[in-house]
Parts: structure tokens; sequence; C-alpha cells
């Protein structure tokens, strides 16, 4: 009997037009973890607001980092999923899903039922825990699993941000860079609302949130808080690159407010670049495909603020994709 290895990523366009953005946006946006405020405050400002404005910006910038083939994250994803299954052999299924568009999770969890593996080992692949990734992704998985007749085993991975693994396939990727020729390092992740940091330090952290130095080891209490998370990987980077401390800063970018997770990756930019930094280099730990925000937020934008501040360049360290490093990761990290 076989087992099978379910690797989900956040998702993306179809295409990059307003009909195909603003319907992944649509997904995206409704679901109650992404904007966690009521059902129908929810529904005025996604689907009144957001999205049929920000659906033709937005189609815009996807349009500036698409192939010929397609979109980079899905393109990427895919060749994972490929050698994966190259790497884990005849023995497993490999299958791979997108929490919003396509390919969906139930169709692809459907397809893993009719070849019936004894054990679905579930992988979102997210590094650090956050309800609006990671926990949107479990709970509907597990929803659709939960109305099937017969229930397989079931192997759920909610984070792997220090798994030795996936710090050693980054550090591969940041030694590919002479860091000496670079006056600072930055390692940026993916912002969220602090609301959200502290509504999961109340239910899951006996409401030890200081927004500050609680994050500065891992512990019981914040051992699925996504800033505690962001911090011990670059701790671990920073340690394996042996970048001094005054040398490297960590950040979240694509805030969609003021009231999200500081320090925000393009101020600090711009900030350094006014200091009289000229070469900046930018680690994307939160993100294991390149896509837009990394591509073209990191790559492009964050390029021209380092240069309208007197900076020269900002160069972006590579995602993961699907490096055969990272693929040996992936089957550690997914089997145990």
């Amino acid at each position: 009997m076989k087992e099978a290895i379910l690797l989900i990523n956040l998702g993306t366009p179809d295409a990059p037009t307003p009909s195909k953005v603003g319907k992944y946006l649509t997904e995206f946006l409704n679901d109650k973890r992404v904007i966690d405020i009521n059902a129908i405050g929810r529904f005025m400002l996604v689907n009144m607001v957001i999205v049929p404005f920000r659906r033709f910006k937005s189609a815009k910038l996807y349009s500036n980092i698409w192939t010929k083939e397609g979109s980079p994250l899905l393109l990427n994803s895919i060749d994972l999923k490929q050698k994966l299954q190259q790497e884990v052999g005849n023995n497993y299924i490999v299958e791979l899903a997108m929490r919003y568009q396509t390919p969906g999770i139930k169709e692809v969890l459907e397809k893993l039922r009719l070849q019936r593996p004894s054990k679905i080992h579930i992988l979102p692949l997210y590094p650090q825990y956050a309800s609006s990734s990671t926990g949107s992704t479990i709970e509907e998985v597990v929803r659709i699993i939960g109305t099937w007749e017969v229930i397989p085993n079931l192997n759920i991975i909610s984070k792997f941000y220090d798994h030795p693994k996936f710090i050693e396939a980054l550090l591969e990727e940041g030694k590919k860079y002479d860091l000496n020729k670079y006056d600072h390092v930055i390692f940026s992740y993916h912002g969220l609302p602090e609301r959200q940091i502290r509504k999961a330090s109340a239910h899951y952290g006996g409401e030890t949130c200081q927004m500050g130095a609680c994050c500065n080891s891992i512990t019981k209490n914040n051992q699925f808080c996504y800033r505690a998370n962001c911090f011990e990987t670059t701790r671990q980077l920073v340690k394996g690159l042996n970048i001094p401390a005054d040398k490297h800063t960590t950040t979240f970018q694509s805030r969609l407010d003021d009231k999200w997770l500081k320090p925000y990756s393009d101020k600090v930019i711009a900030d350094l670049a006014k200091s009289g930094a000229k070469n900046i280099l930018v680690f994307s730990p939160a993100f294991v495909a390149d896509c837009l925000e990394t591509i073209y937020e990191i790559g492009t934008e964050y390029n021209e603020i380092c240069k309208e501040h007197g900076g020269e360049t900002v160069t972006l360290v590579n995602s993961l994709n699907s490096n055969d490093t990272w693929v040996k990761a992936v089957k550690a990290i997914a089997l145990g």
C-alpha cells in the first residue's frame, strides 16, 4: 500500500487579467481567517471596495512577472512536486494543491481518495505558522476529509521554520552571494495584522504577547506565533551565515495599513539608503517559491525605493523553488 504526500501552496490567479485576478482575490480575501472581521463587514469590504478596484492594479503587477508558461509560483510548485516524486519513488503518491484557485484542494483530495493511500502527509508550504495561511489551509483540508466515509491516517505539518533541512536549503542559497559586497542584509517576511498575532497569543499562548522581546526565543507560549517563528528563522540564518548583529534586520512586507507587523521592509530599505547603504541583500524566508511578493515587490519596487533615496541596488536571494537541496528537505519535513 502506498502513502501520499500533499503539498499545498497559497495560490495564484489563472491568468494576469482583471477578471482572473478578481476571481482569485475574491476567494482569497473572503476567507474568514485572512480578513478576520465580521462576515457582513468582510463581504462588503472585499466585494464592494477591494476587489472591484484592486483587480486592475494587481493584474498589471502580475503581468510583469508572468512567463510564457504561466505563473512562476505555480510553475515552481509543479516542478517541486515532480522532483519530489522522483526523490521518494513509487511507494509514494505526490500531489500538489493550491489553497485558492487551481489545482483546488477538494479536487486533489478526491484524486487521492480514488487511489486509496494508507496515509496522507499534508504539508502546507508556509514555513512560519500563521492562522491566515497555515491555519486556513489545514482547516480546509480537515473540512473536506471530514466528509469522507473513511478517514485515513493523517500527518499534518503545521510549521517548519526551524527544521534543520529547511535552514540548510536557505543557507545554500545565501552562500551563493558574497556577503562582504553588501552593506546590509534584510530578512523580509510577509506581513500580518498585529491583531492576528495577539489573537493567536490569546488563544494558544497564554496572552503573553508583548510584540517585542517575547519573540527573542521560542517557548511553549510562542511556538505558534508567526512573529516569533520569523525571528527564529532569521537567528538561525544569521548564525549559519555569520552575519554581524549590526548588519542585518528582520522586516515585514506587503502591509495594507499601519497596524501590521513592523518594521516595514520598504521603510527600512529607504532608511538604509538615506544613511549611506548602497547595496542591500534581501532574503524572503517566508516564501518557498518565487512569486509576486518576491519577484516584483522586492526585486523591482524595493530597487526603485533604494535608488530614490541614494542607494544603488537591492539584490533578491532566490526562493528555494525546486532546487535539489530543498526537494530533499521537503521529503524530510513531510515524512519525518
